[in-house]
């Protein structure tokens, strides 16, 4: 079942390059509302866990340091198709292979280092909205 929220987190490096506004305000002009936000920082623990995944990877240990490296943003996006509309607005994985426009086009400076996390599922999209939003009932 389809629902109209999905997760996003805005990365290190597009909060260390003073990015939260322009994202912000072109997941604003998509047509996304903001239904929860916050500033944070992950721990180890909490990447490790986030990104349990790819935990047998050879990536694994970068994206760990990473993502813990500096703050993130973490939000609850509601719209109309939100798991979908937010990974057309994000583009692809890798800047260079993203549709002009896109915020990882725009913001990201590698696959690396791509500026934005958006869930890929519905289900997903709960998960990850709960683990960063414990306690609320957000989807």
């Amino acid at each position: 079942m389809a629902t109209n929220r999905t997760f996003t987190m805005l990365k290190p490096d597009a909060v260390e390059k003073g990015h939260i506004g322009a994202i912000l305000e072109k997941i604003s002009a998509a047509g996304f509302r903001i239904v929860a936000m916050k500033l944070t920082q992950m721990t180890q623990n909490d990447a490790e866990t986030f990104y349990a995944i790819h935990k047998e990877r050879p990536f694994f240990g970068e994206l760990v340091t990473y993502m813990t490296r500096g703050p993130i943003v973490a939000a609850i996006l509601e719209k109309e198709n939100a798991v979908e509309d937010f990974r057309t607005l994000i583009g692809a994985t890798n800047p260079a292979d993203a549709a002009e426009g896109t915020i990882r086009k725009l913001y990201a400076a590698s696959i690396g280092e791509n500026a934005v996390h958006g869930s890929d599922s519905d289900q997903n999209a709960a998960i990850e909205g709960a683990f960063h939003f414990s306690g609320r009932e957000m989807f």
